[in-house]
């Protein structure tokens, strides 16, 4: 008996170890991090999108152009900040750390996508692909990385491939209704909507990819304030109309 007792104990603390050893090339990685990516999860509510500062600027001078600034200061502000401002993701390097963190804690459990009303309606979209995918790419950008040395350094081969089009098409960003429906399912407070939108900003704002009946919208957005073609003193016409 204590021979038995004293091998089953070596046994399991040696199958601890080695399953230690194990978590960081597998899916169970979400073990270790479940817990972290549960308390960095957003507190805003799901519905609300975050604005981007340099739209809510032009949206700004559009409606006040005395506010907008002089060349003079324009040329200044871009000698402080000469780096290039983009609009959404293109890549997994242009996400930010807690959609990685997402990717990595995702337990492909699948319920994100048995709740998404687009996936169940036949849809290519999958949330679970999404998180997938995010963690396919860095995991690409990693052996890339340990290739061919540092990003920064001259001599640096890129792959030639991005999140976007190469892992995740544009039909499945435009099959998403932004019902938040994946991130209530989840179970450890993984966001697939954020990476989405992230994804879908840099489609509209960088490459102008949208259907037609989108950039109706947009047209009438930006012209009469509305989705529709109506201008805005005509709004409350149908008040007089019998």
């Amino acid at each position: 008996l204590e021979i038995i007792e004293r091998s089953c104990w070596w046994l399991h603390i040696v199958g601890i170890f080695a399953f230690l050893n194990y978590l960081p090339w597998s899916k169970h990685l979400h073990i270790l991090l479940a817990f972290p990516n549960a308390y960095y999860a957003r507190l805003l509510p799901m519905g609300e999108m975050i604005n981007m500062k340099e739209i809510q600027n032009e949206v700004l001078y559009a409606m006040h152009p005395e506010l907008a600034p002089t060349s003079t200061d324009a040329s200044t502000e871009a000698t402080k900040n000469p780096i290039a401002i983009g609009f959404g993701a293109k890549d997994a390097t242009d996400l930010s750390w807690k959609n990685l963190l997402d990717a990595y804690s995702c337990t492909e459990c699948g319920r994100c996508s048995a709740a998404c009303p687009a996936n169940i309606t036949g849809k290519l979209l999958s949330p679970r692909k999404i998180m997938m995918d995010t963690r396919d790419r860095l995991e690409e950008i990693g052996r890339n990385i340990n290739t061919n040395g540092d990003p920064k350094a001259n001599g640096f081969k890129e792959d030639g491939k991005t999140l976007l089009h190469n892992y995740i098409t544009a039909e499945e960003l435009r099959a998403c209704t932004t019902c938040n429906a994946c991130v209530q399912e989840c179970p450890v407070s993984i966001n697939p909507l954020d990476i989405i939108l992230q994804l879908r900003r840099y489609l509209i704002m960088e490459e102008s990819n949208a259907p037609q009946e989108w950039n109706t919208m947009f047209s009438n957005t930006e012209n009469n304030f509305a989705p529709w073609k109506f201008s805005p003193d005509e709004r409350d016409k149908w008040t007089t109309e019998v």
